[in-house]
């Protein structure tokens, strides 16, 4: 399918793990051709391989979502290698929770630096390529975090709020760009093992463990955005494991 007119260049940034690394394995079953993107390059090439190893086509590169310099490295080296980039994922994010009176600011600048300016590059470096052809897709992954909010969560809550009202803001912007915002909730992933404060991350972890769907149910959501033909936009996907409720 590769050669096929269904096929497209698709780019997955934070692809290692979780829901970057399911939506890889899922498009690149789906005959596209994937460039994956993330800091943990040995877990990229192992996933590379395993893709390959299934018949898929894909390829890894070192990616940093909080440098733009390395964002457009990332999506300008795809499009010089494959003269098209059809699809841009926005996966990469990190959760750090904690009372905002714990004054954890360095995990602050995080979520805002990985979250929302990370986004921000994405949108920055494949936008104008794919406003130059007439077609694109730009897929951002948000968080049923966008819709609410919960103690311990402010400031993961607000980078997933600015993350939905830019994509929105995009969509409105774009005649000939589809712009799709994915919005999980809690889901088998590594993002909530790291950072925060301890007994909310255990606590989390335990939730994401009895309430999650796993990582590849919202990468059959972002295929399903994919595939639908240039004219249809699925602009908003919500989606929780019934167990959540």
């Amino acid at each position: 399918m590769e050669n096929s007119a269904d096929s497209k260049i698709i780019l997955i940034t934070g692809s290692s793990s979780g829901i970057g690394a399911a939506t890889a394995r899922r498009l690149a079953a789906d005959g596209h051709h994937v460039v994956l993107g993330a800091r943990r390059v040995d877990r990229l090439a192992a996933l590379v391989d395993e893709l390959r190893a299934a018949g898929g086509t894909a390829e890894h590169h070192e990616l940093d979502v909080t440098s733009r310099d390395s964002v457009l490295s990332f999506v300008e080296g795809a499009h010089k290698r494959h003269g098209r980039v059809d699809v841009l994922v926005n996966n990469a994010g990190v959760m750090a929770l904690s009372t905002l009176d714990a004054l954890r600011v360095d995990e602050w600048d995080q979520m805002i630096e990985v979250n929302l300016r990370g986004t921000l590059y994405g949108v920055a470096a494949a936008l104008p390529l794919m406003r130059a052809r007439g077609t694109g897709h730009i897929i951002n992954i948000g968080s049923t975090a966008a819709y609410r909010v919960d103690p311990t969560a402010a400031v993961y809550c607000a980078t997933k709020y600015a993350v939905r009202a830019l994509t929105e803001g995009l969509r409105q912007e774009s005649r000939d760009i589809r712009v799709t915002l994915v919005s999980p909730g809690y889901t088998h992933s590594e993002l909530a093992e790291r950072g925060g404060d301890p007994a909310v991350r255990a606590a989390v972890q335990a939730a994401a463990e009895a309430l999650g769907m796993p990582a590849s149910a919202v990468a059959d959501a972002i295929a399903h955005a994919i595939a639908q033909p240039d004219g249809v936009d699925v602009n908003e996907i919500i989606m929780r494991s019934t167990a959540q409720g």
